[in-house]
């Protein structure tokens, strides 16, 4: 199964992962199974809910 991606962030960012985090963490108090990964192609890090998980809750 593949990823939805819900927000970028970038990399390069002085805070690091940290808005990811922050973002995720919110996403996940609201009951959605956000997780961080690192996209180092576009050098971002990205908030994800697995396809399955995102399309069985619409």
């Amino acid at each position: 199964m593949g990823r939805v991606v819900l927000e970028r962030f970038p990399a390069g960012s002085p805070r690091g992962s940290w808005p990811a985090e922050e973002y995720a963490a919110q996403r996940k108090r609201e009951g959605v199974p956000a997780e961080v990964v690192m996209d180092l192609r576009s050098d971002a890090f990205l908030v994800v809910v697995r396809q399955r998980e995102a399309l069985s809750r619409h």
